[in-house]
């Protein structure tokens, strides 16, 4: 049998430890802006809550052990000069810990229990594991030992504040020293009410094997094509792998979550690169991303601007990049969809168009409007300083690739009347686009509730680059050379760094995004611009192989800002990095680049 790879090291502090399937991981990271000393169980069950606490002690002195934390996809260790532990899943719901030469005290992250809030402690009289039910998650946490003994325990059954936890230690032999093996080992299991006692035939090893493997199998599935010139691409995966979910809850389906640090939602923008970096290798998970927030479409066909496990979102929405989504992702699916899913899927994307067309125009107007920056996906870009509720081309830009895309289904089910119809209405809108909005060198954006119109120095503002092929050339031109101006060693700027509104940390007001990247790298690809096209990627893969996959980045420094494990980041890494080792070894049509 060939030993499984141990795959990428990586740091805990940036990309939490988890596995494919599972709700919780294994970090320092509790909250926005809060991390603790030692590593958490941290729960993503009706939000994210550190649930439990890991403190490797000394096993003479029982005090906190000075550790070195190590991962790779397989194994998680604590390493110090008496000793280790290692932790690994054995299932999604199941974490095996095992130590030999340091204890490991298990606590509470919560000291104070309330009737709404913390967890309790105690024994189960029927197998003798300890249990922590949590108010927050709604789960409980079920320790069982497996070899070695409880050291001590406190806080059983207690109410208030307490300190409620265990040690775990190895079992001592006849002269008061360590066992035969100076080792112990234990089960922690996520459940809902019970289960039976934990048993398992599987031995340690033989547990961080069977995980090495599986992400191993992922890895080769969703980027075949790495190579030493793509040295990023197995972090890559593991960032999408270890932040996929069972169904549960309010999640429908398997779930890519774009983080399991506290952005730990499926947005309906973000789901569309991690359905496409998954497409070709992984095709029915992929089409469950590209799915999941069409589950929970409203009567007026919105899509809710968030799914996560115990809340949908509906006060805002996400810019229709479905359409443009959906032909991309038909031409990487390794088989076409079926008639009756493309019909479904059809009649899903007709109703999010309609949306827009019907909810989003004004009395009169030719063109959508947003409601707030939130509906654009550039929550706080400086295109919406001067107001909120206006008309922008990125917008009709989106709409009218929705349209075509609908039109070339309506095609292929033989529905030519509607044909002919989505094509007249995209036509209508960028006729209507190019009249109201370009000015010329550049697209204006305008207010709802009057004739005022201004221009900022956002890259939205030129995101319309994303029609490609249907732009004129004089206009994909004039594009072309604005977005050059935002390239700075790192990539693309959201805001000019010349610009008085820049902030190296301003969400949309500076720092570098993935999707911004991977829509304008395609727009101007498709629209002949393949020097700046291939300048972008290679800008941005060279990011996140040097600064990982953040959620978004410093654009002067290239530092990596906020949530520092985004799946569509990893999911755009990956897009562009297949793209690019196709272009080097043999020509194909693939997505960015």
């Amino acid at each position: 049998m060939t030993a499984a790879r141990s795959g990428p090291a990586f740091s805990v502090h940036d990309i939490p430890f988890s596995f494919h399937g599972s709700w919780f991981g294994i970090s320092p990271v509790l909250a926005e802006k809060t991390r603790a000393d030692d590593l958490h169980l941290v729960s993503h069950q009706n939000g994210m809550h550190p649930v439990l606490c890991f403190v490797p002690r000394d096993t003479a002195t029982g005090d906190r052990a000075e550790t070195l934390v190590d991962a790779t996809p397989g194994r998680l260790s604590w390493t110090g000069p008496s000793g280790h532990i290692d932790l690994a899943y054995e299932t999604p719901d199941t974490v095996r810990l095992r130590g030999e030469g340091l204890d490991l005290r298990v606590t509470a992250a919560a000291k104070a229990l309330t009737p709404f809030s913390g967890s309790y402690f105690y024994r189960d009289p029927v197998d003798g594991a300890h249990l922590f039910t949590s108010y927050e998650t709604g789960r409980r946490y079920r320790i069982t030992v497996l070899s070695g003994r409880v050291a001590d325990s406190s806080g059983t059954q207690a109410l208030g504040s307490a300190d409620r936890g265990l040690t775990i230690t190895a079992d001592v032999d006849a002269g008061g020293g360590a066992g035969a093996d100076g080792a112990w080992e234990v089960a922690v299991e996520e459940l809902d009410s019970a289960r039976r006692p934990f048993t398992s035939s599987a031995t340690f090893d033989q547990v961080v094997r069977a995980a090495q493997r599986s992400f191993a199998e992922f890895a080769d599935t969703v980027a075949p094509w790495r190579s030493s010139g793509t040295p990023a691409a197995e972090l890559a995966a593991y960032v999408v792998w270890s932040a996929t979910v069972n169904p549960a809850g309010l999640v429908t389906r398997p779930a890519v979550l774009m983080s399991k640090h506290w952005m730990d939602k499926v947005w309906s923008w973000d789901h569309c690169f991690n359905a496409l970096a998954l497409a070709p290798g992984s095709p029915d998970l992929a089409w469950d991303q590209f799915s999941l927030p069409f589950d929970h479409q409203d009567d007026s066909g919105a899509l809710p601007d968030s799914v996560t496990h115990s809340e949908i979102l509906y006060n805002f929405v996400k810019p229709p990049i479905h359409g443009w989504t959906l032909g991309h992702l038909r031409r990487r699916l390794p088989e076409p969809l079926g008639q009756a899913e493309l019909a479904e899927t059809y009649r899903r994307l007709e109703r999010w168009t309609d949306f827009w067309l019907t909810t989003r125009r004004a009395p009169g107007a030719a063109l959508p409007h947003y409601q707030h920056g939130n509906d654009s996906g550039w929550d706080n870009a400086t295109t919406f300083d001067p107001e909120r509720v206006i008309v922008t081309a990125d917008l009709a830009a989106f709409l009218i690739l929705q349209l075509r895309e609908l039109a070339d289904l309506a095609t292929e089910l033989g529905r030519p009347d509607d044909a002919r119809r989505w094509t007249r209405t995209a036509d209508a809108t960028q006729a209507a686009m190019l009249d109201q909005l370009w000015t010329g060198d550049r697209f204006a954006a305008r207010s709802v509730h009057g004739q005022e119109s201004w221009t900022s120095s956002s890259l939205l503002d030129l995101m319309p680059i994303a029609l490609g092929e249907h732009l004129p050339e004089s206009v994909s031109s004039v594009l072309a050379d604005r977005i050059e101006s935002h390239l700075t060693p790192h990539g693309l700027a959201t805001e000019l760094p010349t610009s008085p509104h820049y902030r190296s940390d301003g969400y949309w007001r500076g720092p570098i995004w993935a999707p911004a990247t991977v829509l304008i790298e395609d727009g101007l690809r498709r629209s002949g611009h393949h020097r700046l096209a291939d300048e972008i990627s290679a800008r941005f893969r060279t990011l996140c192989e040097t600064h990982g996959f953040a959620e978004n980045f410093d654009a002067l420094t290239g530092a990596g800002l906020r949530d520092r494990a985004y799946t569509w980041t990893a999911s755009s890494y990956l897009l562009l990095a297949e793209a690019h080792e196709f272009r080097r070894t043999a020509p194909a049509e693939a997505v960015g680049g």
